[in-house]
C-alpha cells in the first residue's frame, strides 16, 4: 500500500502526458483523427487555434480594420501590402477546394463546394435559406445540409443557430451563417482593399461576422452563441447563454456613432438579461439606450476570455 501511494504522483503524471492534445486547426484535425488507427478517447484534449483575433491583434499592435480587411491567417495579415494577402487567401481558398475537400468528402464535388461557400459570402450574416440554395445549386436540401456541414467541420463557415426557449413569441428558428474569417470572406468577393470593403453592400455583415468569429472563440465552450429574433422585429445579434440562461447580449455596429432599435431593448427584456454591449470600432463611452454600454471587440473578447476589469458602461451597470 506505501509503495502505491508513493507512486502516484508519478503515475498520475505519466497519465497527463500520455494524452495526445490536438490543435484544431480545420483540415488538420480531420487528418489528425484519420491517420490514428486506435481510438483516442480519454485520452485526447481538444483546443482550437482559431486565427488571430481582436484581442490578441490589439495586444500586437494590429489594428483592427487591418485585422477585418485581411483576416487573421498569420500570412494573410502580415504581408508586405493588400495584393500579397489578397493572392495568400485566393491560394488558400484553392488548396482547401483542389486537397482538403476531396480528401475529406471525396463524394462531394468541390466545384459544387466552392460555389456554396462563393454563395454564403454573398449572403454573410443572413438567416440560411436553404432551399433557395439548394435549388440554385441543383441539389437537394440534405445535400446542402451535408456541405454546409462539411464547411463548419472544416472550420470554415460558422453557423449561428437561433435561441429557441418559450419566451411565448414567434420566433425565427433558422441559423444564420458566416464565412468565418473575413479575410477568406473578402477574397471569396474579390475585395482587395479597405476602398473596396466599404464600398460593397457586405461592409456591414462582414464587420458583423468578423466580431462574432473573435467573440464566440472568446467566449469559449461554458457559454453557448445563439442569435435571438423574433417576428415581430426585436433582435440580438449575439446572445451568450450559460447553464441554460441567457446571461450576455451583444449588439454590433459599424458605426462609430451608434444608436440602438427599440428591439434590442426588447429582445433583452424577453430573455431578462441585464448585461448588454453595443460593439463598435470607435474608442470613446457614452450613454447609450436600453441599459447597453459601448466596447470594442477586443475589449469584450477580453471579458469574456476571463480578463479582470470593468469594459464599459453596460458592464458597470450589470456589476451593480
Amino acid at each position: 500500500m506505501q509503495d502505491i501511494a508513493n507512486n502516484r504522483p508519478r503515475r498520475e503524471r505519466k497519465i497527463r502526458d500520455s494524452r495526445i492534445v490536438s490543435h484544431r486547426t480545420g483540415s488538420a484535425a480531420l487528418d489528425l483523427m484519420r491517420q490514428s488507427s486506435k481510438t483516442l478517447a480519454g485520452r485526447v484534449a481538444y483546443v482550437d487555434m482559431a486565427p488571430v483575433d481582436t484581442e490578441e491583434a490589439a495586444q500586437a499592435g494590429i489594428a483592427d480594420a487591418q485585422l477585418w480587411l485581411r483576416g487573421g491567417f498569420p500570412d494573410s495579415l502580415l504581408a508586405s501590402d493588400d495584393r500579397l494577402s489578397l493572392d495568400w487567401r485566393r491560394d488558400f481558398i484553392r488548396s482547401y477546394l483542389e486537397r482538403d475537400v476531396p480528401m475529406f468528402a471525396p463524394r462531394m464535388p468541390a466545384e459544387a463546394i466552392g460555389r456554396l461557400w462563393t454563395m454564403l459570402a454573398h449572403q454573410q450574416g443572413g438567416v440560411l435559406n436553404q432551399a433557395r440554395i439548394a435549388s440554385a445549386l441543383g441539389v437537394s436540401n440534405p445535400t446542402i445540409d451535408r456541405y454546409i456541414d462539411l464547411l463548419v467541420d472544416l472550420r470554415l463557415v460558422l453557423r449561428l443557430g437561433p435561441w429557441s426557449g418559450n419566451v411565448g413569441k414567434r420566433l425565427v428558428k433558422s441559423p444564420k451563417v458566416y464565412v468565418r474569417d473575413s479575410g477568406v470572406l473578402h477574397a471569396l468577393l474579390e475585395l482587395q482593399t479597405m476602398d473596396d470593403l466599404l464600398g460593397h453592400p457586405v461592409g456591414g455583415l462582414s464587420y458583423e461576422g468578423h466580431c462574432i468569429a473573435s467573440l464566440v472563440q472568446a467566449a469559449g465552450a461554458r457559454r453557448l452563441p445563439y442569435f435571438y429574433r423574433t417576428h415581430a422585429g426585436a433582435e440580438i445579434d449575439l446572445v451568450l447563454e450559460q447553464g441554460g440562461r441567457p446571461e450576455i447580449a451583444i449588439e454590433i455596429k459599424r458605426s462609430t456613432a451608434p444608436s440602438l432599435d427599440k428591439g434590442f431593448g426588447v429582445a433583452c427584456d424577453d430573455l431578462g438579461i441585464t448585461e448588454r454591449y453595443v460593439v463598435y470600432p470607435g474608442t470613446e463611452r457614452f450613454p447609450l439606450r436600453h441599459g447597453a454600454g459601448p466596447a470594442r471587440a477586443g475589449a469584450v473578447a477580453a471579458r469574456l476570455s476571463g480578463a479582470r476589469g470593468q469594459v464599459c458602461q453596460g458592464a458597470d451597470t450589470a456589476q451593480r
